[in-house]
């Protein structure tokens, strides 16, 4: 949950303001009251701004807490220079809120106060009504999971395990413009570490993972030569070096190139990506840790952004192909589903009641397990940060995974790569629109319906927000 700054305006008349104190605080423990039993901490400030000395204090004293969001509240008419000041000790973003009584003209000082922070440059949001409305609460929630989401970002660190993978242009962005734009700094790591760390883990760990999925999978196929019992665990001891890589460079998400050198002289890193974005793993419940295949650095972010939204794993995968006839997309990857798809259940075990562990196909020589199932049915919400000539933008869609029948399911399965989990999509738009605007062969997902919630995000980040067809 977050933490929400909450600043109070008023008119700098103290002929005006001293009559009006009373009304302003009344609106500030409404609203106060109804984030808290949202479950948001809510830091408020200890006088209603009244002049331009209390815009400034009051506003440093609301930052030094560092708020995931700060609303500034206009109940009342309140002079628009306040806001101007207090913006300027406010670092997270802002989202300004006016209640719509007719005796009191607070939207009047929302508005004023938005043209002023136009002038100025600041980008903030703005939301409006009684609060106690449900349709007006869901508005401002919104926002504060968009600021949040925003304010999560900053001051994290990305490793970047690996280069760019198969000369792809969409895995790879800027670190200078990830600092700039979203205060994310990126580590390079050379994926020799991850050989390297692997070789120092315990037998005896390395052999209890293998164990447990043994266990617990649906199957463990091993066949010899691309899966065997050596590989598996070979893949395990990857996972192990890859958490002590995150602990040790205090990594917020990472991404794992794999291809081709990994997957073609050690092993694939599918068990890997998988468990890493899995709320758990063979030794108990754990933090989701959002990890990228092929490196893929929007991608990653994408679904560092989905995470702080939706608390759920995100679904990473290509769009790799369209069926007609069902209307629904084959959204794949080698692996990198997290198991917690298969059955979205907090239970790790119905999960993984549903997972097979089978063995890596010819694109990977190196051999080891593809992490396969089919994602359990429910509406998602799908988005991409996409780079049109270095401009950001959020590609964003919404879509149900569906099941279905038996034979369907084998027959599209088979139609591409058996192996690798699949989720099948309907998307709320047309795949002639997907094919000739998507940017990106990635697309990931959490979830729920999330829109507006990313169109919020993409006004406090300076991003254009790209909706498809319900999506827009």
């Amino acid at each position: 949950m977050a933490r929400v700054g909450l600043l109070n305006f008023s008119d700098g008349r103290s002929f005006v303001n001293r009559d009006l104190r009373e009304f302003v605080r009344e609106v500030e423990r409404q609203i106060a009251a109804q984030l808290r039993s949202e479950g948001h901490e809510v830091v408020t400030a200890d006088a209603i701004i009244e002049d331009n000395q209390l815009a400034v204090a009051e506003a440093s004293r609301v930052a030094a807490t560092h708020p995931d969001i700060t609303i500034f509240n206009f109940p009342v008419w309140a002079f628009p220079h306040f806001s101007v000041l207090a913006s300027t000790q406010t670092r997270s973003p802002i989202l300004l809120f006016s209640n719509i009584s007719p005796q009191y003209p607070g939207m009047v000082g929302m508005l004023a106060a938005a043209g002023a922070l136009d002038q100025t440059g600041r980008r903030y949001g703005r939301a409006w009504g009684e609060i106690s409305e449900p349709e007006v609460a869901d508005r401002v929630l919104a926002w504060i999971a968009a600021g949040s989401a925003q304010s999560g970002l900053r001051g994290t660190t990305f490793g970047r395990i690996g280069g760019r993978p198969m000369g792809m242009y969409t895995a790879v962005a800027d670190p200078a413009q990830w600092m700039s734009k979203f205060g994310v700094d990126v580590e390079e790591i050379d994926q020799w570490e991850v050989v390297r760390r692997s070789e120092l883990v315990s037998p005896d760990r390395a052999r209890a993972g293998r164990t447990w999925l043994e266990q617990h999978a649906a199957e463990v196929r091993y066949d010899g030569r691309q899966l065997t019992p050596e590989l598996l665990e070979r893949q395990v001891r990857s996972y192990h070096a890859v958490r002590e890589i995150i602990d040790e460079w205090h990594l917020a998400f990472s991404g794992i190139k794999g291809q081709p050198e990994l997957t073609t002289h050690f092993a694939t890193m599918d068990v890997t990506e998988a468990f890493l974005n899995d709320p758990y793993d063979w030794e108990g419940p754990k933090e989701t840790h959002v990890c990228a295949t092929e490196a893929d650095m929007d991608g990653a972010l994408t679904m560092q952004i989905l995470k702080h939204l939706g608390r759920t794993p995100v679904l990473f995968a290509d769009l790799r192909c369209y069926d007609r006839d069902n209307d629904v997309w084959d959204l794949c990857n080698s692996g990198q589903h997290a198991t917690w798809y298969a059955a979205r259940s907090e239970d790790p075990l119905e999960n993984m009641r549903r997972v097979h562990l089978l063995p890596e196909g010819f694109y990977f020589p190196a051999g080891g397990a593809s992490i396969h199932h089919v994602a359990a049915p429910g509406e998602v919400t799908l988005a991409r940060l996409t780079r049109p000539l270095g401009r950001y933008r959020m590609q964003v869609m919404k879509g149900e995974i569906v099941s279905l029948t038996a034979e369907t399911t084998e027959r599209l399965m088979k139609a591409s790569t058996y192996e690798w989990p699949h989720a099948f999509v309907r998307l709320a738009t047309s795949s002639e629109s997907v094919l000739s605007r998507f940017g990106a062969n990635h697309i990931h997902a959490i979830p729920g319906d999330h829109v507006e919630t990313l169109k919020a995000f993409c006004h406090l980040a300076d991003v254009d927000y790209d909706g498809f067809g319900a999506a827009t």
